[in-house]
């Protein structure tokens, strides 16, 4: 006989535990959702970034050295001059004639028999590098006769030589080390004592030459000493001397072959002495301009079209762009739409469109090549004025990208991190809390499965009483 209402089976506690906490774990789902989203903006705006300072790069290419300041530099011999030119330069024509050019002097010990052998007894020693002028007397064998040492005035330079360093290769080391203006170097000049100490100075003209003072080891001081204008230990085997030339008639002295002050905005190289005078032109370079103009359309056109599609709403079933209606978004459009349609005074072009750069709905901005080309060929200066005046579109249009960057950019990326942030922050707290909640859960379930099985082992038993009573 079995009574009724004392069945009862286990449960599936995993299953159970499972289901509920999937409902448990649905706020935890949205906030996971919702910093996708965030993290989808963030990727957005590093995008949009990029191609807003790509823009920027093409604006200022209108008003750095490239751009309206890009020159050409033409010699009519390369192999003796070149040049170059800066946003400062004139167009302009020079003839030049080069009779000497810079170089620095050089000094060279005399020869020992090692580079790793020890010279002197190790005692600390200093050795004072000054430079300045050698004036009057004569050269002869490496050494000047009856010569004065005048000091630049740019100070004593000392390198410090000890039991550590007291070989040729340790006093190269040290004074190349110490980057006092002298390059050390070892020649090896296949006699019996080969390995000479040889000393150059870093910086050429006659005003650079090389005087050393040692204070310590004897040794030291008598392979070292070097007073141009008294004992010499070194022969000078190149002297120091400035490059002469003339410029349009002009004498000229300078202490480097690289001359970048007696033509404003133009870097001079002289390469090698002259037998005849060297032409060389400075002008616009067309090219570059036009060149510059079109990167500038390019660029333009592409950040339009990124900020349009990310913020255009979506229209028959399409979702629209990520940032759909950002109101961001839109005033960035509109503010740069707004510059590109402005006008600009100071000069007989006042719109983009005067010299030729156009809006085309669905396009952006393009160029009428004729029109721009008439305006670089025939009046490059108020071209010029339009784009890098005070009030000029490309003045402009920089400030507008470095604003739209600063702020708007890194402004709303900054606050997007931190949404990101206090998601994380508030999905690790519930995790937690959704850990103990299945703790629990799990728990209880497993009791009852328990309380359960008591109750069928109850319900076994009483069945079988029953059944042995009947039997009887």
């Amino acid at each position: 006989m079995a009574i009724s209402g004392l069945s009862a089976s286990s449960i599936d506690v995993t299953a159970i535990v499972s289901q509920l906490m999937a409902v448990e774990r649905r706020p935890v789902d949205q906030l996971s959702r919702k910093s996708v989203s965030y993290e989808t903006q963030l990727s957005v705006f590093s995008t949009l970034k990029s191609s807003i300072a790509s823009f920027q790069d093409a604006v200022r290419g209108l008003t750095d050295t490239g751009g309206f300041q890009s020159f050409n530099t033409v010699s009519s011999d390369a192999s003796v001059l070149t040049a170059s030119a800066g946003s400062t330069a004139t167009p302009g024509s020079y003839s030049l004639n080069i009779s000497s050019l810079a170089q620095s002097q050089q000094l060279v010990a005399a020869g020992q028999v090692s580079e790793t052998a020890t010279i002197g007894a190790g005692t600390s020693t200093t050795l004072s590098f000054d430079f300045g002028t050698i004036s009057g007397g004569t050269l002869g064998s490496g050494a000047y006769t009856g010569a004065s040492f005048t000091s630049n005035g740019s100070g004593v330079q000392t390198v410090a030589i000890d039991n550590t360093n007291n070989t040729l290769e340790g006093i190269r080391d040290a004074v190349n080390s110490a980057n006092i203006g002298v390059t050390a170097s070892i020649i090896n000049d296949g006699g019996s004592s080969p390995y000479r100490l040889a000393f150059s100075s870093t910086a050429s003209g006659s005003n650079n030459s090389i005087s050393i003072a040692v204070a310590g080891d004897a040794a030291l001081s008598s392979l070292l000493s070097h007073d141009p204008a008294g004992a010499q230990n070194l022969a000078e085997t190149l002297t120091a001397q400035n490059a002469n030339f003339t410029l349009n008639g002009v004498a000229i002295t300078k202490s480097s072959n690289l001359v970048t002050d007696v033509v404003e905005g133009v870097t001079l190289n002289l390469n090698k002495v002259t037998t005849s005078p060297v032409n060389l032109a400075i002008s616009k370079d067309t090219a570059a301009i036009t060149e510059a103009a079109n990167t500038f359309i390019t660029q333009y056109n592409t950040l339009l079209s990124d900020l349009k599609s990310l913020s255009a709403f979506g229209t028959g079933g399409s979702s629209g762009g990520t940032l759909a209606g950002d109101p961001a978004v839109r005033q960035m459009i509109n503010e740069l739409t707004s510059i590109i349609g402005g006008t600009v005074t100071g000069g007989s072009y006042a719109t983009l469109a005067s010299i030729g750069i156009t809006t085309r709905v669905g396009i952006g901005l393009e160029l009428d090549s004729t029109l721009f080309n008439s305006a670089v060929d025939n009046n490059l200066d108020d071209l010029a004025n339009l784009f890098t005046s005070t009030e000029g579109f490309a003045t402009k249009l920089n400030a507008w990208a470095t604003t739209s960057l600063n702020i708007t950019v890194d402004t709303r990326t900054g606050n997007i991190k931190n949404a990101i942030s206090a998601i994380a922050d508030e999905i690790d707290i519930r995790e937690v809390r959704l850990a103990n909640l299945e703790k629990r859960y799990t728990a209880q379930f497993s009791n009852l499965n328990r309380v359960l099985a008591s109750l069928n082992a109850q319900q076994t038993f009483v069945s079988q009483m029953f059944s042995n009573n009947n039997n009887s």
